[in-house]
């Protein structure tokens, strides 16, 4: 991948927590440390306009590694904004729905994402039709609006993503999972595996050839597991105090499937998912480093390979120095 956009943060200024030991897996940030801001604080005053007002709210931002800028650092200038917005948005709605009355917010949820993300969007004006969507969905339209302009063809196939996601996420949090083999396929569904798909090819400009698709996917997946073990490690915290609120009997993050499959303590679980997440990292960076030459792949395939990688080791240092999971220690 040619790097245009980002540059290498050196290793002396971040922990990784022993989680990054292979030399592939490097940190890179966007040059541009405004965009990401202005993109981020323009949906959360939106949210507070239009939905209900922010209290005590932290999303991705960050003082020294911002979410977008160290997940997608190779974003297209012109596209960051638009991106940290659709990102913050997505931050508030995981959030703030849950502490909002929902019987006083009807079709905000759930499948409705659906009426907003239908392919027929692309043919009309999205504008002329927001006064018939909720909150909550007149925002996600006005975003995807926002994406159209930019790069109609590669905002659609964001869209379908976006919308198989919420189609097959619905369904993952409903049981709880008696081992790490079964839980770790849906966690993968439910840390946005096919958002993340439609963040990158959008905020990269890249375009994944349907014949290839499937196998693109595949190759990702180890990497996803990544990013789904680390999201599960630095909010274990957050989700358990949020699964005690709602007086849940389980919470939906590894750190309690190991525990109750191996009847170990908080800790211990901790450090069997760290050494579970460094094994996918070595897989992942082979796959990596085999696709890298493969030319029997298209370039934006290999590149988008490389981007989950990027994604990874922007998520940890993210995931370690953030105030949305420190407030929460």
């Amino acid at each position: 991948m040619e790097f245009r956009y980002s540059e290498v943060v050196d290793p002396s200024l971040f922990e990784t927590d022993g989680l990054i030991t292979n030399k592939m897996v490097t940190l890179r940030r966007h040059k541009d440390s405004f965009s990401e801001i202005i993109g981020a604080f323009r949906a959360q005053r939106d949210w507070s306009e239009h939905v209900a007002p922010v209290h005590g709210y932290q999303g991705g931002l960050g003082e020294h590694f911002s979410f977008i800028r160290v997940t997608v650092p190779e974003c297209l200038p012109e596209r960051l904004e638009v991106v940290s917005y659709a990102n913050e948005y997505a931050f508030l709605y995981d959030d703030e729905m849950e502490m909002l009355d929902l019987k006083q917010l009807p079709d905000t949820g759930g499948p409705g994402i659906l009426e907003t993300f239908g392919t027929g969007v692309l043919d009309h004006n999205i504008e002329g039709s927001l006064g018939k969507l909720s909150s909550t969905k007149r925002l996600q339209a006005r975003v995807l609006a926002e994406m159209i302009a930019i790069d109609a063809p590669r905002a659609k196939t964001t869209m379908e993503a976006w919308a198989r996601f919420v189609q097959l996420a619905s369904r993952t949090r409903l049981k709880a999972f008696d081992t790490l083999a079964q839980y770790i396929p849906a966690r993968v569904i439910d840390c946005g595996e096919l958002i993340w798909f439609g963040t990158l090819t959008y905020g990269m400009g890249l375009t994944i050839p349907d014949d290839e698709y499937h196998l693109c996917m595949k190759l990702a997946r180890p990497g996803y597991v990544v990013l789904a073990l680390t999201n599960d490690l630095y909010s274990w915290e957050k989700e358990r105090q949020a699964a005690e609120q709602l007086d849940q009997d389980h919470v939906f993050n590894a750190i309690w499937v190991i525990m109750k499959e191996r009847g170990v303590d908080e800790n211990e679980a901790k450090a069997i998912c760290t050494e579970v997440t460094r094994d996918y990292i070595d897989e992942y960076c082979s796959i990596v480093e085999r696709t890298r030459t493969d030319a029997a792949l298209s370039k934006d395939v290999r590149a988008y390979i490389e981007a989950v990688l990027l994604s990874i080791a922007g998520n940890l240092v993210w995931s370690i120095y953030c105030p949305r999971y420190r407030q929460a220690l």
